[in-house]
């Protein structure tokens, strides 16, 4: 038995997200580029917000090298997620 709240949004909703011309392809690359660059940019504040001090004053004041790999690497990490969900 399926339950409807376990499934995905779009199978409930019967939309099929197969582009079906090129103009809609780009338009969903553009939609999808946008989402997953605003998640990334929340997954940044909500890493610097749960750490000690602040993230993006350290990388562009202190030029502190290693607070920059650690702020590349939850990018990453995010970006890494987001395209996961995305694909499926």
């Amino acid at each position: 038995m399926k339950f409807p709240v376990l499934l995905p949004l779009a199978q409930v909703a019967g939309v099929d997200w197969h582009a079906t011309s090129l103009g809609q392809a780009i338009f969903y690359v553009v939609i999808f580029s946008l989402l997953g660059i605003g998640l990334a940019v929340v997954g940044y504040k909500i890493f610097d917000l749960c750490t000690p001090g602040e993230l993006h004053k350290e990388i562009v004041e202190n030029r502190n090298v290693a607070a920059a790999l650690v702020g590349a690497a939850v990018i990453i990490g995010v970006c890494i997620i987001v395209a996961a969900a995305i694909v499926g």
